[in-house]
């Protein structure tokens, strides 16, 4: 009967975990070795499967097109094993985690990381608040959310955790045939209520560009912004993950736009948070946050 190889979990989840975070030196950080011990877990790795996963690209590594397979088998073996270690801790665990999100995230992405965890922890309840950054931010600072993410990170208190950047695109109804009717007439942004990180970047672009802009519509949700370029009442800048099917994205050519800035997005927890459901929930989040970049 032939050997079987049992692959070891500490060696996948830094083979994953440095490919999600572009970095091997970041994963090392993140799980706690030194770079000596990741790059010796790289080399075990391709030993048990018989492969190259990896090779040198420029000054850091990239994947090898068996790398690229054995990343979703890896991907789906840590998935299964944090389930079950999850499910038979679940006993163990009861209560709430408080989960805070921007508007962007609330609709099928929201979906599936509550599915996830639920099937993790069914007997921990989660809270979900969504709001605008900043109010996120306050919200986590002042220990009423165990979990956020936001589009801004400035918020010295907690553990924050830039987790990716995401494309951004300049949105409009397919019925607005020009940005503007003239050069010397603003751009009219459609945007949501101040302070807004999103806002902000829009504006930045647009000042960079030596674009004269005007705030056409204000909103406090992401639905009036929505419905208010539906409308043709201006563009907006948002990520594209976000965007309704009943829009489109400006083309720069014809619109004279400048490229849209791609947008960070972070995790925000507190400092001193032991909690098992707090640490898989972060978890979940950092990897649906991942996934949209896959998609």
């Amino acid at each position: 009967m032939p050997t079987r190889t049992n692959l070891d979990m500490d060696v996948l989840r830094t083979f994953v975990t440095g490919f999600e975070l572009g970095s091997f030196a970041k994963a090392a950080d993140r799980l706690g070795r030194s770079q000596s011990a990741v790059s010796t877990q790289l080399r075990k790795l391709e030993q048990q499967v018989g492969v190259t996963l990896v090779h040198r690209s420029g000054r850091g590594l990239a994947l090898t097109p068996a790398g690229q397979e054995f990343l979703s088998y890896a991907r789906r073996l840590l998935e299964l094993n944090d389930e079950a270690v999850g499910a038979m801790r679940a006993s163990d665990l009861d209560g709430w985690v408080r989960l805070g999100l921007p508007h962007d995230f609330a609709d099928r992405w929201l979906q599936q990381v509550l599915a996830r965890f639920a099937k993790a922890h069914p007997r921990t309840k989660v809270e979900v608040h969504v709001d605008q950054s900043a109010a996120l931010v306050e919200m986590t600072t002042g220990g009423k959310l165990d979990v956020a993410l936001a589009w801004i990170g400035n918020a010295p208190s907690l553990d924050v955790q830039q987790i990716d950047e995401l494309d951004a695109s300049w949105i409009a109804s397919p019925e607005l045939e020009t940005v503007r009717s003239r050069q010397t007439e603003p751009v009219r942004l459609v945007t949501a209520d101040a302070p807004c990180a999103i806002r902000a970047a829009a504006i930045t672009a647009l000042d960079k560009a030596g674009m004269a802009w005007r705030i056409a519509v204000a909103t406090p949700s992401l639905a009036g912004v929505w419905s208010a370029v539906q409308a043709g009442m201006g563009i907006t800048l948002r990520p594209v993950v976000g965007m309704p099917a009943t829009l489109r994205t400006v083309d720069l050519g014809q619109s004279g736009l400048p490229p849209p800035p791609r947008l960070p997005i972070f995790l925000l927890a507190g400092r001193d948070e032991h909690n098992e459901a707090v640490a898989t929930l972060r978890m979940m989040v950092v990897d649906a946050v991942n996934d949209l970049r896959r998609t």
